[in-house]
């Protein structure tokens, strides 16, 4: 490590992140909420369950097609809180701000923070600024933490994922994605494409409290799809297999990647969970994830299988159109810096 320097690879999401979170960031913080790797942290204090969840936003632009980092700031961390089964009640944000910023920019983008709040229902209860010297951050970073309580017991983590469970996706796939590659490079021929930036702790909780025993929650951001499938299969010891047909994908997507050569299993999405949950309960949490508006299209994309002959303990396997199988991967290397 002595030898070695970060790169925009270790910001991915990817393999590349998780060897740095394990080699630096574990082996000197390592304890019992953090060393469990879900999107959120439980906390136990005496007066119930916690979930806590931080996180840093960078994005580039700072407004995209769908979205700003202000409303990302928002969505981003009330999902994360949301995905270990809890409500999300309370938000800091710390804001780093370059000197030469636009006022109006910052005002645009607290405004859009202040309504996502208040429509995911959320109180921004504390914060901070910080002003640094033109050129030491690009115009807005923000950091936001959020704390919720957890509404249910065992919560829905990555390690409970059990063979014979239903895999769901809530909606379409890459649209953040490709949202932020064609505000940043002013792509021509797709102005449908949009970023799915949306919180969805209210479609969580309407999970939890209608149909209950979810297993695990994940909201598939950096590393797109395949990237969280991989760590879900990874934390419980088990085969994620999903079909390429049953994947949604809108047509635009597909468009767009096939001309980029992108993949949008590998596409960050802002908008979107993958949730696990024992297969006779499948078809009654699609239509909760369908009376939103976030999960209209909310589809079974596969199941969880127990190791066999062929596989091992952590593998992702894609039924491909054609009937093969292909191995999916954790996301190597950084398909695009800067995406949230």
């Amino acid at each position: 490590m002595d030898e070695e320097r970060v790169l925009l690879d270790h910001g991915s999401g990817g393999r590349a992140s998780q060897r740095l979170i394990r080699e630096v960031f574990l082996r000197h913080f390592s304890n019992p909420a953090l060393d469990a790797m879900d999107d959120a942290a439980r906390l136990d204090p005496v007066f119930g369950a916690l979930s806590m969840s931080t996180d840093g936003y960078t994005v580039d632009p700072v407004e995209f097609p769908g979205g700003d980092i202000g409303c990302l700031a928002v969505h981003g961390t009330v999902n994360d809180v949301s995905m270990l089964g809890a409500k999300p009640l309370y938000l800091s944000c710390a804001f780093i701000l370059e000197e030469g910023l636009s006022l109006a920019l910052l005002e645009r983008v607290a405004k859009s923070m202040g309504e996502a709040a208040r429509a995911a229902g959320v109180v921004i209860a504390t914060g901070d600024t910080k002003v640094v010297p033109r050129g030491a951050a690009d115009k807005i970073f923000i950091v936001s933490t959020g704390i919720g309580r957890i509404l249910i017991d065992p919560p829905p983590s990555g390690a409970r994922a059990l063979a014979g469970d239903a895999l769901l996706l809530s909606g379409e796939v890459g649209e953040h994605g490709l949202a932020i590659l064609s505000g940043r490079e002013k792509m021509q021929g797709f102005p449908d494409l949009r970023s799915d930036c949306a919180s969805l702790n209210h479609m969580v909780e309407a999970l939890i409290r209608e149909v209950g025993d979810i297993h695990a929650l994940r909201d598939p951001t950096r590393g797109g799809l395949a990237t969280a499938l991989c760590e879900i299969a990874a934390q419980s010891g088990v085969v994620c297999l999903v079909r390429e047909e049953d994947i949604p994908v809108r047509a635009e997507v597909n468009a767009a990647c096939s001309l980029l050569g992108l993949d949008p299993l590998y596409l960050a999405n802002e908008g979107k969970l993958i949730c696990v949950l024992p297969a006779d309960k499948a078809r009654t949490a699609l239509e909760v994830m369908r009376a939103f508006p976030e999960g209209r299209l909310a589809a079974r994309i596969g199941e969880i299988e127990a190791p066999g002959p062929k596989t091992r303990p952590g593998q992702t396997l894609l039924r491909t159109l054609p009937g093969g199988l292909r191995l999916l991967s954790m996301l190597e290397g950084e398909q695009l810096p800067r995406i949230c």
